[in-house]
């Protein structure tokens, strides 16, 4: 996919972080060849994360986030801290953009424990070499080194880059980069280092591709009714068709009502992935012989942790009248009178648990910190967020020891075919 077509959830997330005025703005101007974000002397004057799509080669389609700084004070200035943070949850790779001329601060060294807990690459920017004694460097030179760049700066950056803390996860891809934003110096040096540092943090992931061969046929089964937009597909939808064409295997695509009739007409079909709100329908149709699973499922496998979201559908049945429920989007659609979230959902797992729970409600990136109040956390299979995204929501319902279960799984627990759509997948 090119920039255009590549959905944001699909690009490698690269933001920029770092103290007021250390010149991340600038900076991200610099990488991005135009004016993304405002610039001004004036310490906090990114109030909010700013984001730009572009192409960066060989690593292609990139968002570009430009954050507060993580040392802005008082009550705006918290919300602005947490913004970041909650930037920092959804990023592939980090960039700690400082002031060369000065060493590192402690707000600084607490990102780079943070990049460091969360195992995620991180490159460190020393910026404004310009003001660097003597000649500096020039436009178009640099570095981008595992240890320390040339220059005079402290060598605190060098050893903070270099020496891990004992308890990360994971070893992130590291970098260090000596730059000028006001000049152009190392900015070419910067994106080659992203592009490493990206491209290391990327990993090939395939929606369905793996599980053919090619010559396969596979059906897709896609209702076209009022939760349809108008003129195209869903996400999920178009990443699986590709997927599929990817793997050189044959798509056909149909609604419901036309099943029966497809499948009386094709021999020796690999595999039959349907939208979950059709689950009980098309399970009737497809022979027994015939693997069956669901978009919303190949969605779970692709961007989480397929079988925690699995075992999470037996809290689906514990449920009583005092029970609560929060059923999450990653999304911000227009709410319908048939929406899945807010009316199906909740009348599907209220026929199967035989009681009334509570049910509320969140959308987009609205994702609480703690959910240790609710007895399941019911998801959707996440196609507008990213894979880190998805994985720290999870992590989120793990640590405060809340089952969750995304909605391809809990539609097809209710409806009593869970083990059938997941023996394609297993």
């Amino acid at each position: 996919m090119g920039l255009n077509e590549t959905p944001s959830g699909e690009r490698v997330r690269i933001g920029f972080f770092g103290v007021r005025n250390a010149g991340k703005s600038s900076l991200v101007n610099a990488v991005c060849g135009q004016q993304v974000a405002l610039v001004s002397d004036v310490a906090g004057t990114t109030t909010d994360p700013v984001r730009k799509a572009m192409e960066l080669l060989p690593l292609g389609p990139v968002d570009i986030v430009d954050t507060p700084g993580i040392d802005d004070v008082g009550e705006l200035g918290a919300r602005r801290v947490e913004r970041t943070r909650e930037t920092l949850r959804t990023c592939d790779v980090a960039v700690l953009v400082t002031d060369v001329t000065r060493a590192l601060v402690a707000a600084e060294r607490e990102l780079i424990s943070l990049f460091e807990e969360l195992g995620l690459p991180f490159i460190v920017v020393r910026n404004k070499a310009d003001l660097l004694s003597g000649e500096g460097v020039a436009a178009g030179s640099g570095g981008a080194t595992g240890g320390a760049a040339s220059g005079t700066a402290d060598s605190s950056i060098a050893r903070a880059v270099a020496a891990p803390d004992a308890g990360a996860p994971a070893a992130p891809v590291r970098a260090e980069v000596l730059a000028s934003a006001r000049t152009g110096a190392g900015i070419n040096e910067l994106k080659e280092a992203l592009a490493h540092v990206g491209g290391s943090a990327a990993h090939e992931r395939r929606v369905v591709a793996d599980l053919l061969s090619p010559g396969d046929k596979v059906v897709l089964v896609v209702p076209i009714d009022s939760s349809a937009p108008k003129g195209r597909i869903i996400l999920p939808q178009q990443l699986v068709l590709r997927d599929v064409l990817d793997a050189h295997a044959s798509a056909m695509v149909c609604q419901p009502g036309e099943l029966a009739d497809l499948l009386a007409a094709v021999r020796d079909v690999r595999l039959a992935i349907t939208d979950s709100q059709a689950f009980q329908k098309v399970a009737r149709i497809v022979p027994e012989t015939t693997p069956l699973t669901s978009f919303s499922l190949l969605m779970a496998r692709y961007k989480g942790n397929l079988r925690t979201l699995v075992e999470g559908t037996a809290a689906l049945g514990a449920l009583t009248d005092e029970g609560r429920v929060l059923i999450s989007e990653g999304c911000t659609h227009h709410r319908q009178c048939e929406d899945i979230g807010t009316v199906k959902m909740p009348a599907w797992i209220r026929g199967y648990c035989g009681a009334n729970p509570t049910f509320e409600f969140t959308q987009g990136r609205g994702f609480p910190d703690d959910v240790s109040g609710y007895d399941v956390v019911v998801h959707c299979g996440g196609c507008m967020l990213n894979e880190k995204e998805m994985h720290w929501r999870q992590s989120v319902a793990a640590r405060s020891g809340t089952p969750m279960v995304n909605y391809g799984a809990a539609i097809a627990c209710v409806h009593g075919i869970l083990e059938r759509s997941l023996r394609p997948l297993m």
